[in-house]
């Protein structure tokens, strides 16, 4: 009855078909035109799961309780020194705090006036006594220096030094550390490479002076999601003030971003790398295996533009339907390219076949209607179902994905049997058809796998069976940034800040119900072996603060009036020359010739550096002066904040901090690190356990990987078995009969079976990106076997060598070479889906060649006795 009524179908189609092609071109300008007017997309990979998830819940809570922590970017600053590093970071921390456009709030969690003021005191007593004692030890530079910021009152210092040697007040090689600096820095610029300097080597200073070449800056870029990289603007910014600030290379200076703002922009762009490359390949491969299905240039080509016009139609209806794309619905592209082509090829070779035993186009055409539009109308709406079965999810991307990809099924069908018909009737393929559109050269293989039929599915249940036990040992990745290119400046970036236990991004929050309740809570959470450290506001305010600023005071008295003085102007070239002479002659009085020690000769060859600088062009001079002009400025800069340190408590802290460790509703943050070294999954796994079992309500990357991941998988088993139960119910009313309905799933089961177990064996793993091909290769095989068993229905005896057997081979390897190009792509997440694609068509397409005839030898007739 359904195949009458689609050949009818087909033949109204036919004979109006002028008027068929029309509506279908105005549908398809009507569609292009709601398209492009209603197109958006969202990149927000936050809402791709339902907000009635627990977890979720939780951490929306986190996000509202603490907004200023959340869609960050990183900013990380190296500097070919400390102090480089750090009047890099202070001067372009300062340029983007004056871009309130692109940025909300711009922090320095490393440094800051805060930090540099009061560093000292977050130190053990003994370490801050060290600290001072070596400031002490040092007043003479910092006293020259500060009276003169430049190379020539780095020189006089120098010279002080070296007379205090001299008179025997000194030894030498207290003075190696500096000369060594110095010699470096000299050597460099009459080399003609960069120079640079540090002061560290010469002041000391313990932890808080001695201070790492890596700055980092947190901002709250201003995000544009009608963009698919939202926060690409705000990274530009970045990138040009950089620029204009000579924050480059050949100042010493490398800025990069990471976090995960530029995280996921720089996931589009790493996709988009050789995305026109990758869909070269899936063009030429559509083509040319299209070509090789129907030999038909003409008939290619109506296949090619009814796909597209489907492809807009459907576009169109998606956006009406969901509002929106999203990064996990606009999938539906390859769905329908890849299962819609398949009515298309159905059709098209059907056709044909038909058109060997029928004089009239026309005829031929409505013989394919008849003989395959009852069979492809069971495939369309058992996919269909099957994907809109994801509908009552949770996972929001998929579900919305399933709404647009199940409209798409039931679009591709009705061209298929419409305005295919109708534009083939338009073009009128020159052949009458091949002479054979089957594979008689197989008839060997049929007869043998029917003579062999009982060991034929024997092999294929103890393949089931195998596979099966191997279904435990397929893994699921739950990291996410396993799918980035590790080659983007994001990831590469992450990568090297992990490395540093005060930055890794797997930590857990904890929010106490008060302030007052947060020490006890981080005490007691802190005491779980899983757990290295627990930071709450109170961390902020140093303990023993009385005699620490004690000793700094003692300090500042002695240094700070020496520090204080206004510094003397800038010397010209011929009072560094002499300054540079007079250091030599000094190095060469206290290290004569006849010493032979470590001190003496790294002396010496200071001495003859300097003496060669005084020869050399005043640029290179300019360039040693330059060298050292920023270590000083910085230097001084620290040294006269720490001095001024004062007492720092609850109410002191400077707002900034305060907001990010205490909500507006007086919830205290609590922020828990795991053990350096201990972030595998594993470790990871427990280090989550163990905090959620004292609270259960923590959240963090480490909690929500996971729970995502969870998520993920229950939805797709939810609408597996929703989309089982509905595709067996659509079987059972169309095919009346308990037994084809079986013959029809077995060999799909079989399939997925395969698949997995390769998965196991091969070590590759499941993930967020692969397992969205998973309704792409069930579909496919649900609609492979309908095919099948319908024919086998109508009494086909041989289906290995028959028309529909050419085209179920060349609609998967359409699909198989098409897709499996994004094996080829750079991007981890994208290669991972083409190889699981092609795995798994490649099990379809031997399931297919040996497993199901042998499961059809036999005639329903026979079997029904």
């Amino acid at each position: 009855m359904i195949g009458w009524f689609i050949g009818r179908l087909v033949a109204a189609c036919v004979r109006h078909r002028l008027v068929v092609l029309l509506l279908g071109l105005l549908a398809t300008a009507g569609s292009a035109v709601y398209a492009a007017g209603h197109f958006a997309m969202t990149t927000d990979v936050t809402e791709l799961i339902t907000e009635d998830q627990d977890w979720r819940q939780r951490e929306l809570a986190y996000e509202k309780a603490f907004p200023t922590l959340q869609l960050v970017s990183i900013v990380v600053v190296d500097g070919a020194t400390p102090e480089v590093a750090e009047a890099a970071a202070t001067r372009l921390a300062a340029a983007l705090a004056a871009q309130p456009q692109r940025f909300s709030s711009v922090q320095r969690p490393d440094g800051g006036t805060f930090f540099e003021k009061n560093g000292l005191l977050f130190l053990p007593v003994d370490q801050v006594r060290s600290t001072v004692e070596g400031l002490m030890r040092a007043q003479f530079f910092l006293g020259a220096l500060a009276a003169d910021p430049s190379l020539r009152g780095l020189l006089t210092g120098l010279q002080a030094g070296l007379e205090g040697v001299r008179r025997g007040q000194a030894s030498l090689a207290d003075m190696v550390p500096v000369m060594s600096a110095l010699d470096g820095t000299v050597d460099a610029a009459l080399a003609g490479r960069m120079a640079t300097f540090s002061l560290q080597p010469l002041i000391g200073g313990g932890p808080t002076l001695s201070q790492p070449t890596r700055r980092v800056i947190v901002v709250k870029p201003v995000l544009d999601y009608t963009e698919l990289q939202p926060g690409a603007k705000a990274s530009e910014a970045v990138r040009a003030t950089a620029r204009e600030l000579g924050l480059d290379a050949d100042h010493g200076v490398t800025v990069r971003l990471t976090g995960p703002v530029p995280l996921g922009d720089e996931e589009f762009a790493s996709l988009a790398k050789d995305g026109h490359l990758l869909a070269l390949a899936m063009v030429a491969a559509l083509v040319g295996i299209l070509w090789l299905a129907v030999r038909s240039v003409r008939v290619e080509a109506a296949i090619l533009v009814t796909t597209i016009i489907g492809l807009v139609i459907t576009t169109a209806f998606g956006l009406y339907a969901t509002g929106r794309l999203n990064v996990i619905s606009v999938a539906f592209i390859p769905l329908f390219v890849g299962l819609g082509i398949d009515f298309s090829i159905q059709y098209s070779v059907r056709f044909l076949a038909e058109r060997r035993f029928h004089d009239e186009l026309r005829d031929a055409l409505t013989a394919a209607g008849a003989g395959v539009g009852r069979p492809l109308a069971l495939a369309a709406a058992s996919i269909g179902v099957g994907f809109l079965a994801f509908l009552p999810t949770s996972y929001l991307g998929v579900a919305e994905l399933g709404v647009i990809a199940g409209i798409g099924m039931g679009i591709a069908f009705v061209l298929s049997v419409t305005f295919l018909p109708a534009l083939l009737a338009v073009v009128r393929p020159r052949s009458r058809g091949m002479a054979e559109m089957g594979y008689p050269w197989l008839a060997p293989v049929e007869a043998s796998l029917a003579h062999h039929r009982r060991i034929v599915l024997g092999i294929g249940l103890l393949l089931a069976v195998g596979s099966a036990a191997l279904l435990p040992f397929v893994r699921f990745d739950f990291d996410p940034l396993h799918l980035k290119s590790p080659e983007v400046e994001s990831m590469s970036t992450l990568q090297a800040l992990t490395t540093d236990p005060d930055w890794t991004p797997n930590t857990i929050a904890v929010l106490a119900p008060s302030l007052g309740a947060a020490p006890a809570l981080a005490e007691k959470l802190a005491a779980l072996p899983e757990v290295a450290r627990a930071v709450t506001l109170q961390s902020f305010v140093p303990a023993d603060q009385a005699p620490k600023l004690a000793l700094i005071g003692a300090a500042a008295a002695r240094l700070g009036p020496m520090l204080d003085r206004p510094p003397a102007p800038a010397p010209g070239d011929a009072e560094l020359g002499a300054a540079i002479t007079a250091t030599a002659q000094a190095l060469r009085s206290v290290a004569p010739a006849e010493t032979a020690t470590e001190p003496a000769v790294m002396a010496r060859r200071l001495a003859d550096d300097l003496e060669k600088l005084a020869l050399a062009a005043p640029e290179v001079r300019a360039a040693v002066a330059a060298a050292v002009a920023t270590p000083i400025a910085v230097t001084l800069r620290r040294v006269r904040a720490l001095l001024q340190a004062g007492p720092v408590a609850i109410d002191t802290l400077p707002p900034d901090i305060v907001h990010a460790w205490l909500a507006a509703d007086g919830r205290a943050r609590i922020q828990l690190f795991p053990h350096p070294g201990k972030e595998d999954e594993g470790s990871l796994l427990r280090f989550s356990r163990a905090v959620q079992s004292v609270y259960p309500d923590a959240t963090g990357v480490p909690i929500s990987i996971r729970a995502a991941g969870g998520t993920i998988l229950t939805s797709f088993l939810q609408a597996g078995a929703y989309a089982a139960l509905a595709i067996i119910v659509i079987l059972a009313v169309t095919l009346r009969r308990v037994r084809d309905v079986v013959l029809t799933m077995l060999p799909v089961v079989l399939s997925g079976l395969l698949t997995f177990a390769t998965c196991a064996l091969l070590d590759l793993p499941l993930n967020f990106a692969n397992i969205i091909a998973l309704p792409l290769l069930f579909g496919v095989g649900v609609a492979f076997n309908i095919y099948f068993v319908m024919a086998w229905r109508a009494g086909e005896t041989a289906p290995l060598q028959s028309s529909l057997m050419r085209a179920v081979v060349f609609s998967a390897l359409t699909t198989a070479t098409a897709f499996g190009a994004l094996w080829l792509s750079s991007h981890p997440g994208t290669a991972s889906m083409g190889r699981l694609l092609m795995i798994s068509l490649g099990w379809e397409l031997l399931v297919t060649l040996l497993f199901r005839p042998a499961l059809l030898a036999r005639p329903p007739a026979e079997l029904a006795r």
